[in-house]
């Protein structure tokens, strides 16, 4: 049996949640809800909400790979979940 999604309700509200000062951050985060809102996992979510603490230049440089996560956020799962929100 496979890991448990989220629901619409708690997509919409991580969207929200995502909403960025940069448009930059906001297209890359679209983009990754247009591609993968229907399939994210409650783990996803946490980790989404984890990013959401950076600062706009912040998430920017982890989007463009301008920089790969450190500290804390250098973790396999993290890792995966920029991969994602990196793809094109």
């Amino acid at each position: 049996m496979g890991e448990a999604l989220l629901d619409e309700h708690a997509v919409g509200k991580l969207r929200w949640r995502c909403r960025r000062g940069l448009l930059e951050n906001d297209l890359f985060l679209e983009r990754f809800f247009a591609r993968h809102g229907a399939c994210l996992t409650p783990r996803q979510g946490q980790l989404l909400e984890e990013l959401m603490q950076l600062s706009d230049n912040d998430l920017m440089d982890l989007l463009l790979c301008r920089r790969e996560p450190a500290g804390e956020l250098d973790r396999p799962e993290m890792r995966q979940l920029l991969q994602l929100l990196r793809s094109r």
